[in-house]
């Protein structure tokens, strides 16, 4: 799979990533940072893509969205 091709990804993952990316984008971060950081936590929570065989699920962890999202301003 090339780089940046997203077709190894569920709808759900997509959604998830397009969320996340206007998240940062709301926060001031440029439109292409924005889509990298959105990919590389929707990574991080799924584990990449769709994976087939047995055993290869794995709940989900959210540590790394759940870090962000502060006030800047307050520091």
């Amino acid at each position: 799979m090339p780089r940046g091709d997203k077709s190894a990804y569920t709808d759900k993952q997509k959604r998830k990533a397009e969320h996340i990316e206007k998240s940062y984008e709301s926060r001031g971060v440029s439109e292409d940072e924005a889509e990298r950081r959105a990919w590389a936590t929707e990574n991080k929570e799924s584990g990449g893509g769709k994976k087939s065989g047995s055993g290869r699920g794995h709940p989900e962890n959210h540590a790394s969205s759940e870090k962000g999202g502060g006030n800047p301003q307050a520091a």
